[in-house]
């Protein structure tokens, strides 16, 4: 018998069901969170663009084929709002070095600055939010989301 097959008790059936909601929640606050902070970046920014730069500021640079295997969105998706972002000065696009077929994105420094702003205004709010936790209660956590991630 596997873990998943393994009957549950009506105790870790209910705790799971409260975590289940709890998830829902927390979905639905990104959602509403990532719209915010696009908002607050530029008007106009709407809540994919505000993820693929993010992503982007993360992980250096990118190609729009790679962007749209990631976020699993139509490649005309990606196209524009990849054009909607160069035209409000937040991405970058050159030739790839090895394919110059391809364009290689990265963001702007108007672009790092602006995320820099928004998450440290967020980390005050999470930081508020979540005061009462211990670190390891915090490191706790991480590790859910993260398994949660990898699942």
């Amino acid at each position: 018998m596997t873990v998943s097959e393994a009957p549950l008790s009506p105790d870790v059936d209910s705790a799971l069901a409260d975590f289940q909601g709890q998830l829902n929640l927390i979905f639905a606050k990104a959602r509403l969170l990532w719209k915010d902070s696009a908002a607050r970046i530029d008007p106009e920014l709407q809540v994919t663009g505000y993820k693929l730069l993010t992503f982007l500021d993360g992980a250096g640079a990118s190609s729009a084929h790679e962007l749209a295997e990631r976020f699993e969105m139509d490649k005309s998706v990606i196209s524009r709002q990849v054009r909607m972002l160069e035209c409000h000065g937040f991405l970058e696009s050159r030739p790839d070095e090895r394919d110059g077929r391809l364009r290689v994105l990265t963001v702007t420094s108007k672009a790092r600055d602006a995320l820099a702003r928004v998450r440290g205004e967020y980390a005050l709010r999470l930081r508020a939010a979540i005061g009462e936790l211990t670190a390891d209660e915090i490191r706790t956590a991480s590790r859910v989301f993260r398994l949660l991630a990898e699942a």
